[in-house]
């Protein structure tokens, strides 16, 4: 046995551990297994978010894209850093004081019954498009540590042990195994970084290994400002409204520690996609040639065994976190908005855990699918979180400014969102803008605002709103 797999299967022995530690504390109710009993301190908060941000995409996917532009590539993770801010400073506090579960409970108070059932839909829909990206990079790490199982089989290994510690311990399980998780990624990568710099032989070893047509080394060029743009529109919008971090900032023990937890979180993120691009970039110059997705784990694997086992795991452990999170995030939306809203209104909280602990298993084994027809990590990503800009219209709509919402635009507004991210793969001629996400935001807030003005029905609400009751 490698050195490799040893440390591998010894960092997967210590995440079921710690799953069935947390297990208890998730046990009981639906509140306890998907909100960690709303318990989480600001640190719990801050490498939950960081977990969920430093995946697949931010590591391998961002490794894989530096192999190909360069340095600018590491603005992926510097726009989840900027989004969780944002999140963090503005809205945090008030998801957290509003006492839901899903955002889809928002839209409800204020929309109709059909945006309800559209925003779940496309809330999963976006879950599981990532959840099959950790996968792919999963697939991808274990298969340069044992080339002799496989791609296929690496996405399979993965896929077992993401769903496991999701079904096990829920939010407490995806909580605490990210401390284990924020510590693996950060040093293996930080010390992989500094040696593989050196071993290619620094810049001037670098100059002499690389095309010269591409600006390696440019913060900005290699993406460009219009992408870099549109990576920190897409995922600002992504940290307003999509359910798993939103269930991130419900699991705070009050909105204080929401906020808190988030912009630390986000602040933190910010040196690894950089560090992961410059990886990209000696992988590049040491094989020049290689799989763009496997060069990263390939010079890895050429590194001291020990160190070498580290950083995989440490890869490894950034897909671990991502995947937990909206593993329960989907689970959690089906769960509480699909089978206790419309299946079996009078089940209790013991069926309804069984339920969630099952749907976190299909979501899981639809994404296996998923996962081995997609490719190009980052591209993939990037059209699945466009469609949040629809939900991020309506949510900004409900917190900020609720005297303003209508009953009919929300289930208008989603509609939309949905039919020009199809319309975009399928007709070129309406892509007038650098990216979906600059076509997203001007069409459905022109929908919201039409249809407020044209219907402007509101939903009746209660006498006293959830938030005012808790207080």
């Amino acid at each position: 046995m490698s050195v490799s797999l040893a440390i591998l299967i010894l960092y997967i022995v210590a995440l079921f551990a710690i799953s069935w530690f947390a297990k208890k504390r998730s046990e009981g109710t639906t509140e306890n297994y998907a909100l960690a009993g709303r318990k989480l301190n600001a640190p719990l908060i801050g490498v939950s978010i960081i977990g969920l941000a430093v995946g697949g995409a931010s590591t391998i996917g961002v490794s894989e894209h530096a192999f190909k532009v360069g340095l600018s590539a590491g603005w992926y993770t510097a726009a989840w850093g900027i989004g969780a801010i944002v999140m963090g400073m503005f809205l945090a506090e008030k998801y957290r004081k509003a006492n839901i579960t899903t955002v889809s409970e928002l839209i409800e108070r204020h929309h109709d019954s059909k945006a309800v059932v559209l925003g779940v839909i496309c809330q999963i829909i976006i879950q599981l498009v990532i959840i099959s990206l950790q996968y792919i990079a999963g697939g991808s790490i274990i298969s340069a540590i044992m080339p002799e199982i496989g791609f296929k089989t690496g996405v399979m290994i993965s896929a077992v042990t993401f769903i496991g510690i999701t079904f096990i311990g829920g939010m407490w399980s995806a909580s605490l195994s990210n401390i284990l998780n924020i510590v693996l990624i950060y040093g293996g990568i930080a010390i992989a970084t500094v040696i593989q710099f050196t071993k290619v032989g620094g810049l001037s070893g670098l100059g002499v290994n690389l095309p010269a047509n591409i600006p390696w080394f440019d913060p900005v060029a290699g993406v460009g400002i219009k992408g870099i743009m549109s990576w920190i529109i897409v995922l600002v919008t992504v940290n307003l409204s999509l359910q798993s971090i939103i269930q991130i900032s419900l699991g705070a023990k009050d909105a204080a520690t929401a906020r808190k937890g988030f912009v630390w979180g986000g602040i933190l993120m910010v040196p690894v996609g950089f560090m992961s691009a410059l990886l990209g970039i000696c992988a590049k110059a040491a094989y020049p040639t290689a799989n763009a997705a496997l060069a990263l784990p390939q010079v890895i694997v050429g590194l001291q065994p020990i160190l070498a086992g580290l950083t995989l795991a440490a890869l490894w452990a950034a897909d671990v976190s991502t995947a937990c999170n909206l593993l329960l995030s989907a689970g959690t939306l089906f769960s509480k908005d699909i089978y206790k809203r419309y299946i079996n209104p009078s089940c209790d909280e013991s069926k309804q855990l069984s339920v969630m602990r099952l749907s976190v298993i299909f979501s899981g084994l639809v994404t296996v699918g998923m996962a081995m027809m997609v490719s190009g990590i980052l591209n993939t990503i990037m059209m699945g979180l466009s469609l949040t800009a629809a939900f991020s219209i309506i949510v900004i709509v409900a917190l900020f400014f609720p005297k303003y919402a209508c009953k009919a635009a929300g289930f208008n507004t989603m509609l939309v969102g949905l039919v020009l991210l199809v319309a975009w793969q399928l007709v070129p001629a309406i892509r007038v803008f650098p990216h979906v996400i600059y076509l997203e935001w001007v069409a459905c807030t022109i929908t919201y605002v039409v249809t407020a003005i044209v219907a402007p029905e509101k939903k009746v609400l209660p006498a006293v709103c959830p938030e005012e009751e808790t207080a």
